[in-house]
């Protein structure tokens, strides 16, 4: 899959104008406008994909949440899990309006899940980690792996124990997957 700067500023555009939309005193839910986007060929914003919104404020996480599938449009699932990440990401309390000036976002457009075996199918940096065990799960995205430092083994623990809620070694027994990740950001591509 690759994605056209034109789509990623137009995706970017759709989760900043959603989350300014749920945060406003109107409360109007923002409908995109696909203008921007008529006269590419097949473009990736229409296909049904997967993705994250990461909110940050001072390089400080401030929200992140997603969607692995969808049955939908990339544009509308970035809409609404930039809504979801505004919102209703239970670590931290929902996005004020008048703090989305010091907000960044970053998206994430995610491959589809990869069933792996074992740890060595699993390349850090290139790859996210979905884990599921006893009707827990948990995620990182590929890009985690070089914010963190992590070693193979200390970003499988970590998910496993911060996202899973589990033992650190609990991922050993759980079900793994993999997938890869576009990230891009309002900061890369000069909107803020």
């Amino acid at each position: 899959m690759k994605i056209t700067e034109r789509e990623k500023r137009f995706l970017l555009e759709v989760a900043r104008e959603s989350i300014q939309a749920c945060t406003s005193s109107n409360r109007f839910r923002y409908e995109p406008n696909l203008q921007s986007i008529i006269g590419l060929d097949r473009p990736v914003v229409l296909e049904n994909a997967g993705a994250f919104v990461t909110l940050h404020n001072s390089s400080n996480l401030r929200g992140c949440v997603g969607r692995f599938t969808s049955d939908y449009p990339l544009y509308l699932v970035v809409r609404d899990v930039a809504i979801d990440s505004a919102t209703r990401d239970d670590r931290f309390p929902p996005v004020l309006f008048n703090e989305l000036s010091d907000i960044d976002i970053e998206i994430s457009v995610l491959s589809p899940l990869q069933k792996i075996n074992s740890i060595d199918e699993f390349n850090l940096g290139q790859h996210g980690i979905y884990m599921i065990k006893e009707g827990k799960n948990g995620t990182f995205l590929p890009q985690v792996a070089s914010e963190t430092g992590w070693t193979k083994e200390e970003f499988f623990g970590h998910c496993s124990q911060d996202k899973m809620g589990m033992g650190w070694n609990d991922w050993k027994t759980a079900e793994l997957f993999t997938y890869e990740a576009i990230v891009f950001n309002e900061k890369q591509l000069r909107l803020r």
